[in-house]
C-alpha cells in the first residue's frame, strides 16, 4: 500500500506544483490587502502644471490636452469635471486621474498601473469561470489525496503513530484553537 501512495503522492506533487505556487503566492497577496494593493500599482505625485492659469469652468477637452501630455496621459482622456472653486478633475483610462488647482496650476497626478503576474494569480484565486471552478475542484479533491498519501507513506517512530501523529495533531488544532478564539 504504502508503494501506491508513493506514487500517488509523487505524480500529484509534481502535476499540481505550478498551481500550489499560484494559489500560495496569490493567497499571501490576498491575506495582505490591507498592507498593498495586489491588483494595482497605485503611485501619487504632486506637480506643477505649465499653462494659463486661473480658466473657466468651460474648459474644453482641447484646452485640457496640453495639461496631460505635462503628464504623459494626453492619449488616455476620459473626462473632466470641475469641482469647488476652480478645482479640476480629469479621469484617465485605467483608473489614473490628474486633479488640478486651476488657480495655482498646482495638481495631484494618481497613477494606476495593473500589476500584471500578482494580479492574474488573484484572478485565478477568485475563481473566475465555470471550467475554473471544475478544475479547483479537482485540485482541493487532489490536495486531500497528496495529504492522506503523505500521512501513511513513513512507518515507525517517524510516523503517523510516533513525531509524525502528534505533528498532525498539532496542524489539526491550530485552525480549531483560531475558530474558537475568533467566536
Amino acid at each position: 500500500m504504502r508503494k501506491w501512495f508513493r506514487v500517488i503522492h509523487r505524480d500529484l506533487s509534481f502535476l499540481f506544483s505550478g498551481i500550489i505556487i499560484v494559489y500560495a503566492v496569490s493567497g499571501i497577496a490576498l491575506n495582505h490587502k490591507r498592507d498593498f494593493n495586489s491588483d494595482y500599482r497605485i503611485s501619487r505625485s504632486e506637480i506643477v502644471l505649465k499653462g494659463d492659469f486661473p480658466k473657466s469652468e468651460k474648459i474644453s477637452k482641447e484646452e485640457v490636452l496640453p495639461l496631460l501630455e505635462q503628464v504623459g496621459e494626453e492619449n488616455a482622456y476620459m473626462k473632466h469635471y470641475y469641482f469647488g472653486e476652480q478645482q479640476m478633475k480629469v479621469f484617465l483610462k485605467g483608473g489614473s486621474s490628474l486633479e488640478v488647482d486651476m488657480n495655482t496650476g498646482k495638481a495631484l497626478y494618481e497613477s494606476v498601473k495593473k500589476r500584471p503576474i500578482l494580479s492574474a494569480f488573484n484572478r485565478l484565486h477568485y475563481n473566475p469561470l465555470v471550467w475554473w471552478t471544475w478544475f479547483s475542484d479537482i485540485f482541493a479533491v487532489s490536495l486531500i489525496l497528496i495529504t492522506i498519501t503523505g500521512l501513511f507513506m513513513i512507518k515507525g517512530n517517524k510516523g503517523l503513530w510516533g513525531r509524525g501523529g502528534i505533528e498532525f495533531i498539532i496542524g489539526v488544532l491550530i485552525p480549531i484553537l483560531f475558530l474558537i478564539y475568533l467566536n
